[in-house]
């Protein structure tokens, strides 16, 4: 071994001991009349990653605006929390939850006291997250001026009417504006949650963690599949089938009179069965299939880029780099180099809106 050798060995050695393993912390915010099952999501997702040591890739921890203590629940029971509005300052990410209880924040998008204070722990560039109307604390406390957000259908139209300087979108699941991000309501909370591992660390984990909490990795279409219609009509056909069929022949031109036919529909009615089940339409579904595709194959595998773009189905490497860059807001060599790498520093950072129109 030569002396340059060494001295690289040395000096990734020191580097080491200088950063040792911690955990992405992320805090959650319980405010009175939380409702339990979205105070549990960010418990449940990032509680599970682990890395190849077996290490826990995140420490969740929940936290009062007051001294730990008990906080009301909109069910029948108190929650204990065991810390207090210090955890936000020891935050990497922060997680604001729905609640029923907001008042002032619901009501006029003005803080209380004690939330503004505890607000004021968070460090800049702490990167902040909301689950249904949590997004109304992130909004009141300007977080969101200027940028895009969602929260639950029924309440866009009243969030933008008290935040005008906010650009709602209520037809999405979340959207992910980089150190911001926001979901619709409930279950969009697991959506987000997966969304934030997934971007953190790469789809294998996330899926990972899906599969182990049983709930999709990735669901297609927006909030629109759920306003009018939230179960199909069981006696109307249903286009299942023909999304299977797509799913498995994601490498070969698929048109849409091919998937039409797997339901004996005609395309008009098709495309329309279909906006209304998945809340975008076939096209958009496509390529939403084939961009998941193309990431995970960059993940897992060492095809190069032209390979994986004939097996997505772009056909052209142009064709996915487009697709992607428009998704993503990188290119199929960057998102490889991020995700391969493990690096969450490197992430894709920009708008990212999922479960669109």
């Amino acid at each position: 071994m030569d002396a340059d050798t060494d001295t690289d060995t040395a000096t990734s050695a020191a580097h080491a001991q200088q950063e040792p393993f911690r955990p992405h912390r992320v805090v959650v915010l319980a405010l009175d009349g939380a409702l339990p099952f979205e105070l549990g999501i960010p418990h449940r997702i990032f509680g599970r990653p682990k890395d190849a040591q077996g290490r826990h890739l995140y420490e969740v921890v929940t936290c009062s605006v007051r001294p730990p203590g008990p906080v009301e629940t909109d069910a029948d029971f108190a929650i204990q929390v065991g810390h207090g509005p210090e955890a936000l300052a020891t935050a990497d990410t922060v997680v604001v939850p729905a609640s029923y209880e907001l008042g002032p924040v619901f009501e006029q998008g003005v803080l209380t006291d004690d939330l503004a204070a505890a607000l004021a722990h968070i460090r800049p560039g702490t990167r902040l997250t909301s689950i249904c109307t949590g997004v109304y604390v992130l909004a009141a406390a300007g977080y969101l001026d200027g940028r895009p957000a969602t929260t639950h259908w029924a309440d866009a139209a009243r969030f933008q009417a008290l935040f005008p300087k906010i650009e709602v979108d209520p037809d999405v699941l979340f959207i992910d504006d980089g150190d911001v991000l926001t979901s619709a309501g409930v279950a969009a909370g697991i959506d987000l949650c997966l969304h934030i591992v997934r971007r953190d660390h790469g789809t294998a984990i996330a899926n990972d963690v899906a599969r182990r909490t049983v709930v999709p990795p990735h669901r297609d279409g927006g909030q629109a599949q759920y306003i009018h219609r939230p179960v199909p009509d069981p006696q109307q056909a249903s286009t299942t089938t023909a999304r299977a069929w797509a799913l498995g022949r994601l490498h070969e031109p698929i048109q849409l009179r091919d998937m039409a036919d797997q339901e004996s529909m005609s395309v008009r009615t098709f495309t329309r069965r279909f906006r209304e089940e998945v809340g975008v339409s076939p096209g958009q579904w496509l390529t939403q299939q084939r961009v998941e595709r193309a990431r995970h194959l960059l993940e897992s595998t060492d095809l190069s880029v032209d390979q994986v773009a004939r097996d997505a189905g772009f056909g052209t490497a142009q064709s996915m780099r487009q697709h992607l860059q428009t998704a993503l807001g990188v290119t199929p060599t960057s998102y490889r180099r991020t995700f391969r790498a493990g690096s969450r520093d490197d992430a894709p950072d920009r708008p990212w809106a999922h479960g669109g129109r």
